[in-house]
């Protein structure tokens, strides 16, 4: 798994670029002035309990919820002053994985597959979509499952036909959902090995929310800790819980599992 992570990051190129970001609902304040970059090719574990704003955020990133202040970059784009279509034309360009899969029970894999290519990109033949397919499901290793139903697969299984849907539009951003929630150790190995090699392959950036240390540890060129509505610290996952921050401690100690 190390020698996938020996990957080339442009750190002159952000693709996300985030400064002095604030966003409350009412009197609950989720983020508080967060500063955030993620580069060309880069791998950001985004870390933190629940309900401290890491899927808020994501959300902003994808412009379904707008800013209190704060301005948020994505692929050069200011995204809360982009119209309607534009906005869609960008999303095109991000591929969100979600935690629950979100596949259509009553349609096969091929079909979840196929479905937003077919959807948004004009002029496909048979064989091209055939063929995408086909790459994708190779690319997360499930290329025997096409003909199955999301409820004949595995937890697993699910999550990389996830991923696999994604990928089918090439996005230049991958956005992880809590990808190895309710796995178990060894299916969660496998994701994390899954997420790794999309990077090699895809050439993406990706920003990785998560609560699993192992998951950030394996995935993540760079961890950033989300506690009390802001980035207490940002690094390599070693520089971030080396640090003597007690909130920090704390929440390895809580979570980490050798």
């Amino acid at each position: 798994m190390d020698e996938l992570k020996q990957h080339i990051i442009d750190y002159n190129k952000p693709v996300i670029s985030i400064s002095g970001l604030f966003k409350s609902f009412g009197d609950l304040h989720v983020l508080k002035g967060i500063d955030f970059t993620l580069f060309k090719g880069e791998n950001v574990a985004v870390l933190g309990k629940s309900g401290t704003g890491k899927s808020v955020l994501i959300k902003i990133i994808v412009g379904l919820l707008k800013p209190d202040k704060g301005e948020v970059i994505v692929l050069g784009e200011h995204v809360d002053k982009l119209e309607r279509k534009e906005l869609d034309a960008l999303r095109l360009r991000i591929g969100f994985s979600f935690q629950s899969s979100a596949l259509y029970d009553s349609m096969n894999v091929y079909q979840n597959l196929a479905f937003p290519l077919i959807m948004n990109v004009k002029n496909l033949s048979k064989n091209d979509v055939d063929s995408a397919v086909e790459e994708v499901l190779e690319a997360v290793g499930l290329q025997d499952k096409a003909n199955q139903l999301p409820s004949d697969l595995s937890g697993g299984q699910r999550k990389r036909i996830g991923i696999a849907r994604t990928l089918i539009l090439k996005p230049e951003i991958m956005l992880y959902d809590e990808p190895t929630s309710g796995l178990d150790p060894i299916t969660s190995s496998e994701i994390i090995e899954l997420i790794n090699e999309v990077q090699q392959k895809y050439n993406t950036s990706s920003v990785i929310i998560t609560h699993d240390l192992t998951c950030a540890k394996n995935t993540g060129n760079r961890s950033a800790i989300l506690l009390d509505g802001k980035f207490l610290k940002v690094g390599t996952f070693e520089e971030v819980f080396e640090s003597d921050d007690k909130q920090i401690r704390a929440f390895y100690n809580y979570n980490f599992i050798q």
